[in-house]
């Protein structure tokens, strides 16, 4: 993988460098991380580190030191000007060009899109070192193909344009040629490239907005490829023992937001409840939130059936842990008045006899529980929607619960 580190990694990116982990794995092969920093004027030095961090967190580990391409640029003009010594590139205005071939094709079989090929008088001369002695991209790109022992390069369908050329300069200099694997580019629901518009499209944004990494993962593996067209939930050991590039289809993939909603939710439910609590607190850390550990583990089995990211949290339980707006009840001011004083003297203050005392309030009124409740439930949460009603009352305690009541007209 090459990223540029002109700013935050997008989740494309992250895709098809995940393709390239999945197939070294599996192969006992290795994968490289290479910054492609030849157009110094836009590096932006976080970017770097960000990188790095969007994939340790992920879960896509990479082999060797990461390498920067600028630092082989003195052995990339050596071999710009042994290509000019054989005739095979030029001098142009300061810099050096490649001569490419006037007739014929440049062909490869690629492991997704089968053989492409591509007449030689539409392809430029290509620029080699610029005229400040800067190699290019697609001259430091093969070349490190060629140094590095590259056999397979798995990139996005944008590449394919840069190929013939790579191919023409890896021969040039006596190299073998990879194997090219151009995948698919990740469209969002419009059918469009995907973008901020669609959502977020950055590692640190699904991080920060509560995704677990190893739902992340699965999910980003089966965007272009499927393993048999059924299985969706695999682990990371799963992905690595079954991928296959001859599955990775050639077709724009779809960025399906509710379905990764759907996997996550399914990854939180397959956590222990331990599992669960700590990655709850982990993230409520990790976003600034101070609230009391020991309450957000006992919050913790009230939410792990409802919520699909754990960045639903704060919204569907903050009552638990910050004062509500009062609401204004419409016609829920009796059974809420009786609530109240139900509780008032109520013990053990539990959630078991809290739930008693409740239903005899309204079988008293001689109200429905949807009737009932969901006034109660509203003074209480500020929702309509929250987690048990009557855990969370327990949770909250005596004294907020009648406060609470209270400020609605109980």
């Amino acid at each position: 993988m090459a990223p540029s580190p002109t700013g935050l990694l997008h989740i494309g990116g992250v895709r098809t460098f995940l393709f390239n982990y999945l197939f070294a794995r599996q192969h006992g092969g290795q994968n490289r991380l290479r910054i492609e920093n030849t157009d110094t004027g836009r590096e932006v030095a976080a970017a770097v580190e960000q990188i790095q961090e969007s994939l340790r967190w992920i879960g896509i580990e990479w082999d060797g030191a990461i390498t920067f391409q600028l630092e082989r640029m003195d052995d990339c003009r050596r071999v710009a000007e042994q290509l000019v010594a054989e005739g095979k590139a030029y001098e142009d205005e300061g810099a050096i060009r490649f001569r490419m071939p006037n007739e014929g094709v440049t062909a490869w079989d690629d492991a997704v899109r089968g053989r492409v090929e591509v007449a030689n008088e539409t392809i430029e001369d290509l620029v080699l070192v610029r005229s400040d002695g800067r190699p290019t991209y697609n001259f430091a790109s093969p070349l490190e193909d060629v140094w590095d022992g590259i056999t397979h390069v798995i990139r996005g369908e944008d590449h394919i344009s840069n190929t013939p050329k790579q191919i023409r300069i890896i021969e040039a200099i006596g190299g073998a040629v990879p194997v090219y694997a151009h995948v698919p580019s990740i469209f969002g629901e419009d059918g469009k490239k995907l973008s901020k518009r669609h959502g977020a499209t950055g590692v640190e944004e699904f991080r920060a907005a509560g995704y677990l990494a190893p739902a992340l993962m699965n999910f980003l593996a089966l965007l272009g490829w499927a393993p048999d067209g059924e299985t969706t939930i695999m682990s990371r050991d799963e992905l690595v023992e079954r991928f296959d590039l001859a599955r990775v289809s050639s077709s724009p993939a779809r960025f399906d937001y509710a379905k990764l909603d759907w996997m996550n939710g399914v990854y939180l439910r397959a956590l222990s409840p331990d599992e669960f609590a700590q990655a709850l607190v982990d993230y409520l850390r990790e976003q600034g939130y101070d609230w009391d550990e020991a309450r957000v583990r006992a919050a913790a089995p009230l939410v792990q059936e409802k919520i699909a990211t754990l960045g639903e949290f704060p919204g569907f339980a903050g009552f638990l842990f910050h004062d509500v707006e009062p609401v204004a009840l419409d016609g829920g001011a009796d059974v809420v008045a009786a609530a109240r004083a139900a509780l008032a003297e109520l013990e053990p203050f539990e959630a078991a006899s809290i739930e008693a005392a409740l239903r005899a309030v309204l079988e008293r009124l001689g109200l429905k529980p949807r009737q009932g409740f969901a006034p109660i439930r509203v003074a209480i949460t500020g929702s309509k929607v929250s987690p048990g009603l009557f855990e969370s009352i327990e949770l909250l305690g005596r004294e907020t619960t009648l406060r609470r009541l209270s400020a609605s007209g109980g």
